[in-house]
């Protein structure tokens, strides 16, 4: 398990499903239809969605709709399997940020494919409904290049002003996530930038915060109860705290306490080094989680990104991304190292009839322009 490094200790690997940014259907569409493995879950999403899964990301507008939600699920497991199967990936433990929490339990295999498409689905659609009812004001806003000492006098500043604020995710010593009230996001904004900082992005809804405490319970009554976990195969580190989780049931409560618990995605990098981990295979579209300055110099990072895998190859290169002993650690392969074989994925079939659903038929899908 894992390779030998030059100086003769074990280098084991661990696997991180990344949390879920804007990714565009142009970005991801061809690998979803040409790569087999995403090609089989695109058609056992059919099957629980009772529509076409890329039909409906395709045509339907928002960055996070439901249906752009179970395409980043399918292309998480499928970049998966891709970094098993053509690069060689043997990992010891997994984990998933924010999002990735989804793809981490169906990986593990603590959690059925279809199971987690329906979870996944419902989820989305009770997170919209609910945001819009309880707190359409409030919303999770990054914040890039603001040191934590710096950052937590501007929060403490603004709760002298009366402003409410939670941490929902700490990415790195300077990038933050933060939930507060609309109405103080310009104060907040401007307060950063004069501090030398960067403010990035707003989410709606928000997220990690206990105001979706209510949520949480509905979630748990509604659809997890008719959810199926087993102990996991392959442990799971918790985004909350680093925790090695074990059980089924340790694993359904990491996925609700999402909902309301802050990710420190720190404590998850030094629970993978205390393991021993040396190589971070990032399995899907991401663009924060295996880029940043605590990633990056904890570990070799071997991104596994759906658009690159579809890129052509040019003449005599490279099959594998950060293929060979030069490898820089956390850099990005270039598209003539793209992996480019197709394989099926391995996970956990909620029903025998799931297992049967075979690859998506030309009249069901278009291709991407």
């Amino acid at each position: 398990m894992g390779r030998r490094m030059e100086t003769g200790q074990q280098d084991t690997s661990a696997i991180v499903f990344p949390g879920m940014g804007p990714v565009p259907f142009a970005d991801v569409g061809r690998f979803m239809v040409l790569d087999r493995s995403a090609r089989r879950l695109v058609a056992e999403a059919d099957a629980v969605l009772g529509r076409s899964l890329v039909d409906g990301f395709r045509d339907t507008p928002g960055d996070y709709s439901e249906y752009a939600q179970v395409a980043f699920l399918v292309n998480c497991l499928a970049a998966a399997d891709r970094a098993r199967t053509e690069l060689g990936a043997d990992p010891v433990v997994c984990a998933g940020p924010s999002f990735g929490g989804k793809a981490a339990a169906v990986a593990s295999g603590a959690l059925g494919f279809a199971d987690a498409v329906t979870m996944t689905l419902r989820w989305a659609r009770l997170l919209e409904e609910y945001a819009a009812r309880e707190c359409p004001d409030v919303v999770t806003h990054s914040f890039a290049r603001t040191p934590a000492g710096v950052f937590a006098g501007i929060l403490a500043e603004l709760g002298g002003r009366g402003g409410w604020h939670e941490t929902s995710c700490q990415v790195d010593d300077d990038f933050h996530m933060v939930t507060v009230r609309e109405r103080d996001l310009p104060w907040l904004c401007g307060r950063v930038r004069a501090a030398g900082g960067l403010p990035l992005y707003a989410m709606r809804p928000p997220m990690h915060t206990t105001v979706l405490g209510p949520l949480r319970d509905e979630v748990e009554r509604e659809v997890f109860a008719e959810l199926s976990f087993t102990d996991p195969l392959l442990p799971v580190i918790a985004d909350q705290d680093g925790r090695t989780v074990r059980t089924a049931e340790g694993v359904r409560a990491m996925l609700l306490d999402g909902f309301v618990r802050t990710v420190r995605w720190p404590a998850v990098v030094a629970a993978l080094k205390a393991r021993g981990v040396g190589t971070l295979y990032v399995a899907g579209p991401d663009a924060l989680f295996g880029r940043v300055r605590c990633t990056t110099d904890a570990f070799r990072v071997v991104p596994v990104d759906p658009k690159a895998l579809t890129r052509p190859r040019g003449r005599g290169t490279a099959r594998t991304a950060g293929a060979g002993t030069g490898a820089a650690r956390g850099a990005v392969p270039s598209a003539g190292q793209a992996v480019s074989a197709t394989t099926p994925v391995s996970v956990r079939h909620s029903t025998p009839a799931e297992a049967k659903v075979s690859g998506l038929s030309e009249s069901s899908t278009k291709r991407t322009p």
